[in-house]
This record gives C-alpha cells, structure tokens and sequence, in this order.
C-alpha cells in the first residue's frame, strides 16, 4: 500500500465515489461535476481515468467487470478494496485534524503589493472584491438547489466552508480598501527601475579620448 501522504485530492474524491458504489471513471466524472467537486479537486475525465489506474496498482481498488452501452466505448466499473476503505479513512483522518500550509497565491501578493502603486493595487483588489462576490452568489445559490432537492447538508457542508472563507476575505479586502482610500495605511510610491549603464547607447557613455 502506498504512503497516506501520496494519495492525491483525485485520488481521495474517487476513493470516495466508489465508497459510495461501484462506478466507471466516466460516470464518476459525470458525478463529480455534477456536485460542482471540480471547485475543490482539478479534474478532467483524462487524470481521472489516469487516478483510477494508480489507485488500481496499487490495490485500493479492482475492476468489477467491462460493459458497453449502445455504440458507446467498452467501459470498466471497479470498486473500492478494504485497502481502499482503510486508507480513504487514514487520508481523510490527517486532513481533517492537520493544518497544511498549501502556498495560497493571494497571501503571496498582498505581501508584494507594496511593489505596486496604490492605485493600482486598489483597482485590482476592487476587481478581486467582485469576482467574490460572484462566487458567494453562486455558492449561495447552490445551496438553495441542494437543500431544495432534500440532499442531506452532511454531503455539501463544504459550500458553507467556502462561503464563510468568502465572506472574510471580502471583508478583509474591503478593510484594507478603506486604509488605503483614507490614507490610514502609509504606501510609499514604488521607485523607478534603476538605469543600467551597461546597456547604454556608446555614444551616451562619452567619446573615448
């Protein structure tokens, strides 16, 4: 059995798809996007087929049988071992009690924004500020729809997560929005790039004698 730690997001949504009953990669696809996991786990139907056969080699799950539905490709259905189940359970266990610093882009580009004049950075946060918006809306809505199908929350408490991460990162922004607009927050203009002689017209580096 493989280490835990080497068992991807991909590999940790299709352990659970197939906890859930037997499937083949194309419909576990069809599942995930229909749940709208592609927000939380990066996958197309080609990694995922490529996820699956990892997770085959090493015997966390086997393959149930081959079919085909009309003039449809033949399509492989496995399911999940008793060593998938195990370390489904271990992999979910540490990522659910360990914090784990993932390199988050925007925490990285506040701390080198000062880099960039302020009005810059304000229009590009203002931007960023909708583009949230956007996405608590859609996750707002989101939730609507499931709780108006009767889906039990346990299954989507993770669009909660999401929207309470949104809510304070817009509220931070704005925060920072208003230092910056009433001056509150010092933010020195960048200086100019230095001139490098070295790549100076020769003519603009005096005559030789």
């Amino acid at each position: 059995m493989p280490r835990i730690s080497d068992l991807t997001p991909l590999g940790v949504a299709s352990l659970a798809l197939l906890a859930e009953e037997p499937m083949h990669p194309y419909e576990m696809y069809q599942l995930l996007m229909a749940r709208h996991e592609d927000r939380l786990v990066k996958v197309r139907p080609g990694t995922l087929y490529h996820a699956v056969g990892r997770l085959e080699e090493n015997g966390l799950v086997e393959a149930t049988g081959t079919g085909r539905e009309g003039n449809r490709p033949e399509r492989t259905t496995y399911r999940i071992t008793d060593a998938g189940h195990q370390a489904l359970d271990a992999r979910l266990q540490a990522m659910l009690s360990t914090p784990v610093n993932e390199y988050p882009l925007f925490p990285h580009a506040i701390a080198e924004a000062h880099h960039l004049p302020a009005s810059v950075v304000k229009e590009l946060l203002e931007e960023r500020v909708e583009a949230l918006t956007a996405d608590l809306d859609f996750l707002v809505r989101a939730e609507a729809t499931v709780t108006a199908k009767g889906l039990a929350r346990k299954y989507w408490i993770d669009m909660t997560y999401q929207q309470a991460m949104r809510r304070t990162e817009i509220a931070w922004i704005r925060g920072l929005l208003e230092e910056l607009g009433k001056g509150h927050l010092p933010w020195d203009e960048p200086l100019p790039a230095p001139t490098d002689i070295s790549h100076k017209p020769k003519e603009s580096l005096g005559k030789r004698s």
